[in-house]
This record gives structure tokens, C-alpha cells and sequence, in this order.
């Protein structure tokens, strides 16, 4: 007979989070970084394994039409905890970060200061195979640069789930929970040419008028996913809940719900399922996973290094459909499935889907691009 080990949901705390719905928050936690500096957003980039020197290199950004680095869309996730999953309410109960969607309006240039206006947008109801009955928790959030300019707005949910019915339920990943599949040496060598034969479009123009309905994006991979990149990701992305010694003490004498004992009985972060599989197997993960924000980062970078320099990236959607454990490879495909004019802007729309070396479906969503026109 199972026992309950972690906090449940209750009605009590879902009133609670049901009076906070569009009211502004206040007591932000404060973020990984204020200011869009050329060593963040490089981390960032690197963080997700975009090399573009569009983000990367001043020499070469300094010949585009920007004249200086530009952080890439997806930077904007270390400049606000709340949109990279962080949540209030439910003290205890477990968060997955699931989705994001994006729109931007201006570019975050080299050294802009962001700062953030959050709420928390709905609270919606679910049954899943995945931990029965569990809450949507919708938070939408604005970023502004130094200048009072709006860059970008997004609305990005988590799922409150109940981790002793994830961990018995386990639906999703039975087969492949712990399972450990070494990969052929002739596997790794075929994966490798996608990473060969990456394209970063960079200065060379794509126009929208040679862009057709049904076009096919290359092919990106991800993986094979491994903890140095999962923790690669939270270098540049600066985590949620990330703290040592007394930072980490008073984090979790702020909020004791945050702090879910070791082996030591020594309480340690939730944060831990990223590294720890032992623990991500306790709330029912299939092992140690990847980031939310960064599968989501993952899409934006496959829609960027297409587009090329002169493109800017308007809306992404991004809707996470499993984890990746430690283990996974990731493919990313895009179909080219709209193209209009509107307001004067050229406009491409593309639909993307992740999915992982097994074909299980991983992520899936679009972006909006607009590209340069040749009228």
C-alpha cells in the first residue's frame, strides 16, 4: 500500500490561487539577469547550443543592420523567473513548466535593461494520464526595455500536479522509466552530420517572396540529452529555484514548501529532477530531464538560424508534450504552412514539431516570422 510523501492539492489552496488571477505581481523574485550584456546572452546562446555570431561575436554583428550583438528572442526567459515556471500557491505541490507563447516587438539589444510587469492569467482544470486531476496555472507577463519600450509580451502555464499519484500512475513512461539504451557508435556518426550540416542563414537574405507554402525547414537536432547539458541550460538560464548555502537557507525559510529532503534529510531544491534521477523518478519522471524553457528555446533557434539576419522572429508557440530524459535524441522539424502580408510586414508561418529518436512526440507548436521583402 502507497503512502503519501509530499503535499496534495487542496480546495483551500486553489481559492487561494483563484483570488490572485489578474492581479499584478508584486513581490517579484528577483531575476537571473537585469541586463541583455554581452557575456549573458552568449551564456544564454551557448546554453542551448546556438552559436549564431549573430549573438555571439561583436565583430561580426557589428556588419549587420543592427550594429552590435542582439540577444536572441528566447534571452528574454532569464529576465523573469514567473515566465521560466516560477509560481505561487500550492506550497508543496509539484510545478511542470509546459508551454509558452510568445510575441516580440522590437529586438533586445546589447546591453538593454529589461524590467517586467507579471500576473497570474487563469487557473484551469485537467485530467491526466500523466497525475490525474491537475491545475493549469497560467501566468502572462510584459517586458520592457530601459526606455519604456514593451520588447515583448507571453503567457507561459505550468501543471500542479500531485507527485505520489505521478509517481504510481507512471503512464506515460513504463516502458522507458530508468531504462538505459547505449546508442551504436554508427548511430552517433549519422546523428553527427545533422550537427555538420547545420545552416545559420546569417547575412545571406531570405526573402519572402521565395518562400512557399509547404517548404520544408532543415532538420535540427537536440541531444543526445545528457545532465552536463541540462546543466549547461541553467548556466545561461539561471534556474528557478538554484541556491547554496545561506541563499539557499533563506529561499526555503521564505518558502519551506521549496525545500523536499535529501538522503542527508537535508532539504534541497525540486529543481533537483533536472540532475538527480533518483529523485525524478520519485514524482514519476522517467529519470533526470530537460528544462521546459529550453525545449521551447530550442524551437525559436531552429526558426532563427532559417531566417537568417535580416528576419525577426514575431510570435513563437511552444507546447511541451513529455519530458526528455537523460538519454533522449530530439529531432525538429517545420513546414512552411502560411505566408500573407499584413500591416506592411511580410510574414511567414511555420509549424514545428519535436520529436524524440523513439518518434514519441516531445514538443510541438509554431513560430511567425517576418522576412525581408525584395518589394
Amino acid at each position: 500500500m502507497s503512502t503519501n510523501k509530499f503535499p496534495k492539492i487542496t480546495e483551500e489552496g486553489l481559492a487561494d490561487l483563484r483570488e490572485r488571477i489578474g492581479v499584478k505581481i508584486t513581490n517579484t523574485v528577483e531575476p537571473w539577469n537585469y541586463e541583455a550584456t554581452r557575456d549573458a546572452v552568449r551564456h544564454y546562446a551557448h546554453g542551448i547550443g546556438d552559436d549564431n555570431p549573430l549573438w555571439c561575436d561583436p565583430e561580426y554583428a557589428k556588419n549587420t543592420k543592427f550594429g552590435d550583438v542582439v540577444a536572441l528572442p528566447s534571452f528574454l526567459f532569464t529576465t523573469s523567473r514567473i515566465i521560466s515556471g516560477y509560481c505561487g500557491g500550492l506550497s508543496g505541490v509539484h510545478a511542470m513548466w509546459a508551454g509558452a507563447d510568445w510575441t516580440w516587438h522590437k529586438p533586445v539589444m546589447r546591453n538593454d535593461t529589461i524590467t517586467t510587469e507579471a500576473y497570474l492569467k487563469d487557473l484551469v482544470e485537467h485530467q491526466t494520464r500523466f497525475a490525474g486531476r491537475a491545475f493549469q496555472q497560467i501566468y502572462h507577463v510584459d517586458f520592457y526595455n530601459q526606455n519604456g519600450d514593451l520588447v515583448a509580451e507571453a503567457d507561459s502555464w505550468v501543471f500542479r500536479t500531485d507527485r505520489d499519484e505521478a509517481r504510481e500512475r507512471g503512464t506515460k513512461y513504463t516502458e522507458v522509466r530508468g531504462k538505459v539504451e547505449p546508442f551504436t557508435d554508427e548511430q552517433l556518426a549519422e546523428w553527427g552530420k545533422l550537427y555538420g550540416d547545420e545552416e545559420i542563414r546569417g547575412a545571406e537574405k531570405r526573402y519572402w517572396e521565395d518562400v512557399n507554402e509547404g517548404d520544408e525547414l532543415p532538420r535540427m537536432m537536440k541531444g543526445p540529452m545528457t545532465v552536463t547539458g541540462f546543466i549547461c541550460y541553467a548556466q545561461g538560464w539561471g534556474g528557478l529555484y538554484i541556491r547554496a548555502n545561506k541563499l539557499a537557507w533563506k529561499m526555503q525559510q521564505a518558502h519551506p514548501g521549496l525545500g523536499i529532503k535529501n538522503r542527508f534529510n537535508v532539504p534541497d531544491c525540486p529543481e533537483r529532477v533536472h540532475w538527480d534521477e533518483a529523485f525524478a523518478l520519485e514524482v514519476g519522471a522517467p529519470g533526470a530531464y530537460d528544462y521546459g524553457p529550453e525545449r521551447c528555446s530550442w524551437l525559436t533557434h531552429h526558426a532563427t538560424n532559417w531566417m537568417g539576419d535580416d528576419g525577426f522572429l514575431r510570435k513563437s508557440k511552444c507546447e511541451i508534450r513529455r519530458h526528455n530524459p537523460d538519454g533522449d535524441v530530439i529531432f525538429i522539424d517545420g513546414t512552411i504552412t502560411r505566408k500573407w502580408v499584413e500591416d506592411g510586414k511580410h510574414l511567414v508561418e511555420i509549424k514545428q514539431v519535436a520529436k524524440t529518436h523513439r518518434d514519441e512526440l516531445s514538443a510541438q507548436g509554431y513560430s511567425v516570422v517576418e522576412l525581408p521583402s525584395r518589394g
